[in-house]
Formats: structure tokens, sequence, C-alpha cells
């Protein structure tokens, strides 16, 4: 299997379990579960976070966050728009890269100043 067909099928999951995850995120209650779904929806918005600044570092471009999580936690649609944003981002991306370039390192900066080094 090719490093692209494994990692198509990664991203294809992902993309699946985001939308399981924020379905059922938006169906906890609000009120009774407010601490619970609160964290997890931060969390799942980190992840979000993350994704966009990788992609950022893929693209060569800045991607202007300045930490990898936002102040404000979002709502579980608005998340769940965002996170199959990205989601498809990264399919779209993986059809346009080569699988050799998939070895090729990619440099960074973290969002608290290491640097750091990753293929893509």
């Amino acid at each position: 299997m090719s490093g692209k067909t494994l990692l198509r099928g990664m991203l294809a999951y992902q993309a699946w379990a985001n939308d399981e995850l924020v379905e059922k995120l938006a169906g906890l209650d609000p009120s009774s579960e407010a601490g619970a779904r609160h964290a997890a929806i931060h969390l799942m918005n980190h992840i979000h976070i993350v994704s966009r600044i990788f992609a950022a570092h893929l693209k060569g471009v800045a991607h202007g966050y300045a930490s990898d999580n936002t102040e404000e936690t979002p709502e579980p649609v608005a998340l769940g728009a965002a996170l199959a944003e990205v989601d498809r981002w990264y399919l779209d991306y993986l059809e346009t890269v080569a699988e050799q370039e998939l070895d090729d390192p990619v440099a960074f900066t973290f969002t608290d100043g290491d640097k750091g080094r990753m293929t893509r």
C-alpha cells in the first residue's frame, strides 16, 4: 500500500470521526453536561486549530495564530463546519501532492516559538 493510499484512508476516517464527534457534542445538554461538553468542544477546537496551522505550514504561508486554540469556544455546528472544511482541504491537498513529496521535510515554528520539523 502506498503512503498516499494510507493517508487518504486515514484522512477520510478522521473526517468521518470528526463529523460523528461533533454530532454527539451537539446532542449534549448544555446545562446538565456543561463542563464535559465545554471541555470536549474546546479539545476538538484545539485539533481544528492545529490542523489549520499545519495546513498553513504545508502551503508555506503564515497561519496567523498566536496559540493552538482560540479564546472563544465555538458552538458545535460552527466547529463542525470548520472541521469539515479543513478535513476537505487535507483530502484535496493529498490529491495534488506527489507521492515522493510526502517525505519532504517542512520546517516550522510552534506557536510558543519552538522550532519543529515534520514531513509532509
